[in-house]
Formats: structure tokens, C-alpha cells, sequence
């Protein structure tokens, strides 16, 4: 089968021990957390888009490190490769004010520590495991490769 496919990026970016993270809502549709990103503009490269990506939805200044987390995802007919990079945080007061924010359902944005996570459904899903947050404490030293997902997102 032929799918569309797209290359994004997301940004990991700490605080405090705390992550950075964007509420998407939609009532009646969605309502979920997940790192800041988008997709890679033409004429773009991946750290790049991961820097502008944060500024839009979130308001915060960052720099890329490194690599941390390749993911493959299928979403809605759609082939995606997505790069998550760990960064460093050059601050900045998160905000969801942003016209690219509102335009993609984000209501806020905010700096969130693991046990604010319970039960709260959270993109990439990695972010709920033990192994996430051993890495973080890290500065992911290593890429890993997160396989492949299949999402109805």
C-alpha cells in the first residue's frame, strides 16, 4: 500500500524536573498532553523545525542537544517519521496563545511533573514509562528507536 509520508519532530524539554508539555482539546473529540511538535517545513531541517515547533505551541525559547526517540507511526491513511530531540531550555513563560497553537487545538502549555501524568492519556506514550524519565535525568545520552505505532489520531 502507498501512504502519504510525512517527517516531523517533537522536543523534549526539561525544567525543573519537569517536562514541557501542550494540551490538545477538543470537547466531545479529543483531550490529551503530548510534547511540543509538528512537521518539517520545506527548506527546514529537523532541529530547526523542533526549535520553531516549540516557540509556536508553547512560547519557549529552546535549543536542540541531541537526538533521543525515532518513532514510525501510521496516522489516518498516513506514513510519519518522527524525531524527538532533547533540548535545552533557554526559557521563557509557556503559553498556548500563539495563533499556530489555537489554530491546532492547543489550549495550554505547561511545564508538568510525572505524577501530574496519572491518568491522563499522553503523546508519545513512552513518556508514562520509568525508562523515559531515567533517560531524562540522563540527557538522553543515546537514541533509541521507539518502533513502530499505530494511532487513530
Amino acid at each position: 500500500m502507498n501512504r502519504p509520508h510525512r517527517i516531523s519532530v517533537g522536543a523534549i524539554v526539561s525544567r525543573a524536573g519537569k517536562i514541557l508539555l501542550v494540551r490538545h482539546r477538543k470537547p466531545g473529540a479529543f483531550d490529551f498532553l503530548m510534547l511540543p511538535g509538528g512537521g518539517v517545513e520545506d527548506g527546514e531541517d529537523a532541529p530547526a523545525a523542533a526549535m520553531r515547533e516549540v516557540m509556536e505551541e508553547a512560547a519557549v525559547k529552546v535549543e536542540v542537544v541531541r537526538l533521543a526517540y525515532v518513532e514510525e507511526l501510521h496516522i489516518l491513511g498516513k506514513r510519519e517519521c518522527k524525531m524527538w530531540f532533547f533540548c535545552e531550555d533557554l526559557g521563557g513563560t509557556p503559553s498556548a496563545a500563539a495563533h499556530e497553537a489555537v489554530r491546532e487545538g492547543i489550549v495550554s502549555a505547561a511545564f508538568c511533573a510525572r505524577s501530574e501524568l496519572a491518568n491522563k492519556t499522553v503523546y508519545p506514550p513512552v513518556l508514562s514509562g520509568d525508562d523515559f524519565w531515567a533517560r531524562l535525568e540522563e540527557r538522553f545520552p543515546t537514541a533509541e528507536y521507539l518502533g513502530l505505532r499505530e494511532t487513530g489520531m
